[in-house]
């Protein structure tokens, strides 16, 4: 049986967590499977041996869910990779889009003690560079309550709190944009909205920065969350 401290366990965790931060629906283990690019009867396996190391909960063909031991592991393999994402941003010169896959592979390398010399070198950040809240060693998570882009309401007006990372050309994009974690948005009203996307409007989600409108693709817009 894997170890909890395995990277394929650590894997599974983060990935159970990630997919409820931004919201209530619990992963299914189809929905995992596709997510890690795996097999579903690797899933079903992989999350027999998780449930009896007592780190998720789970009967079968139902949602996966982690038990206190699992969020705890979960979060410690979250903060690895976050603290990884903003050395390599600030410390290595890379990009917000050029983070993620990096990260993956550091996260599991690397020992505690450097971890911990990481984060006090970057006067331990609060947030990555996606605006994702960066769990402390106790496990505590910042938290801000937030909408989704594409579901604010007209004339809402809000500061980006994180974009999601999943689409490294849709980072590239919104950085051209200006658009980042700090960014202040308006959502556009009907009218303004039709007038600026024109025939892609109900493609879009129009916002207003620094007095500018913007026709984002809806696609962006759910992968961006504003203070509510």
């Amino acid at each position: 049986m894997p170890a909890a401290n395995s990277p394929a366990i650590e894997d599974y965790l983060k990935t159970v967590y990630s997919h409820t931060e931004w919201q209530p629906d619990a992963i299914t283990p189809s929905v995992l499977a596709a997510r890690l690019g795996v097999a579903p009867s690797s899933v079903t396996e992989m999350v027999k041996k998780m449930a009896a190391q007592g780190l998720v909960a789970h009967v079968p063909y139902g949602a996966i869910r982690l038990t206190d031991a699992g969020r705890a592991r979960a979060l410690a393999v979250v903060r690895r990779h976050r603290l990884i994402e903003t050395w390599l941003v600030r410390e290595m010169g890379y990009s917000w889009d050029e983070v993620h896959d990096e990260a993956e592979v550091l996260e599991h390398a690397i020992s505690d003690r450097l971890l911990d010399a990481i984060d006090a070198r970057l006067g331990r950040p609060e947030r990555d560079p996606h605006g994702d809240a960066i769990p402390g060693v106790d496990g505590t998570l910042a938290s801000e309550p937030a909408v989704r882009l594409d579901e604010a309401a007209a004339g809402h007006v809000g500061r980006v709190i994180r974009i999601s990372d999943r689409d490294p050309a849709m980072l590239r994009d919104l950085d051209e944009a200006s658009i980042g974690p700090g960014s202040e948005l308006r959502v556009a009203d009907a009218a303004d909205a039709v007038d600026a996307a024109g025939a892609e409007a109900e493609a879009s989600v129009v916002v207003t920065l620094g007095g500018q409108q913007l026709a984002l693709p809806r696609t962006a817009a759910e992968a961006i969350w504003i203070t509510a």
